[in-house]
């Protein structure tokens, strides 16, 4: 019983966190937040003896679904693969926590002051890696998304 609190206080920490660092990417206009600078992550998990979350990124790029044909959501993929088992889908105008990392070698970090249009040309027939938690339940999971229907927030 009490493991199940401390499991349901850990999935609310990372919940509440993800929320801060999305709210913090808003507020600053920009497409990148320090993950650890949210909220002290690495010293909250590491004082109260938690497992660190699955991604390695300490920084997440902030993107938006776009283009995603009106009445049709943007799928979530478990490999970067369009045959690849679903995980989640979002709407036009959702905001994604992006790892940097997709298919071909293209890091979303390293072309973040490339003008919009060239970053979404760079990404247009890739797929990229998001962090997000598809049951809304504070088990966070990596994902792919295709990134024609992507574009910096």
């Amino acid at each position: 019983m009490e493991n199940e609190h401390a499991d349901q206080r850990r999935f609310k920490s990372r919940s509440i966190c993800l929320r801060r660092l999305q709210e913090m990417s808003r507020r600053r206009g920009k497409n990148e937040v320090s993950f650890s600078r949210c909220c002290g992550f690495r010293r909250r998990f590491d004082s109260l003896g938690l497992h660190r979350p699955i991604s390695h990124a300490t920084v997440f790029a902030a993107w938006q679904v776009t283009n995603v044909p009106f009445g049709d959501t943007l799928n979530v993929r478990k490999y970067p693969a369009g045959s690849s088992q679903k995980q989640a889908a979002y709407p036009n105008g959702a905001v994604l926590q992006m790892t940097g990392r997709c298919t071909g070698g293209i890091n979303l970090l390293e072309i973040v002051k490339q003008p919009v249009s060239k970053q979404e040309q760079e990404v247009r027939y890739r797929w990229c890696e998001v962090w997000h938690d598809p049951a809304q339940n504070g088990n966070f999971v990596t994902g792919w998304v295709y990134g024609k229907y992507i574009t910096p927030h």
